[in-house]
């Protein structure tokens, strides 16, 4: 049997294109184009039955190397710390002061999308230090 070499990241939430559009801004992503015979997302979402309507959105990394994200809803809110959480990766490679800068300057525009701080974390000096952040619907994810 061969190993499986690629995953789908899904997230539970209450409005999927909006939390799925914040990620595809974080992370670079797309939203991968319509089924067959739609022209928009819009013209498939409006040919499902009501109920169904809204209830999911997905987008993927352009290069292909990262998973695919998606997003579907659910009717109860976030209610505990998530289990499992994203590591966006935005200081590699930098160390000290620039390394602490840089991480800072990715907040704020992160801020600027709509996601929360929470705490700066310092595990072993600024070189382990990350970000602890949420979401547009309060999902923790580390800036490191």
């Amino acid at each position: 049997m061969a190993p499986i070499r690629q995953i789908q990241v899904t997230f539970d939430c209450a409005v999927p294109e909006r939390v799925a559009r914040f990620w595809c801004e974080v992370l670079g992503y797309v939203v991968p184009p319509p089924p067959e015979g739609f022209a928009t997302w819009d013209d498939f979402d409006r040919s499902l039955p009501p109920e169904d309507q809204g209830s999911s959105f997905a987008c993927l990394d352009p290069s292909g190397v990262g998973p695919r994200l998606y997003f579907q809803r659910v009717p109860e809110g976030k209610v505990v710390k998530n289990r499992l959480h994203l590591d966006v990766r935005a200081g590699t490679g930098l160390v000290g002061e620039e390394r602490l800068a840089t991480l800072e300057a990715e907040c704020a525009r992160l801020i600027a999308l709509g996601a929360v701080r929470v705490q700066l974390l310092r595990a072993d000096g600024v070189n382990e230090s990350c970000i602890v952040m949420q979401d547009i619907e309060g999902n923790e994810f580390c800036l490191d």
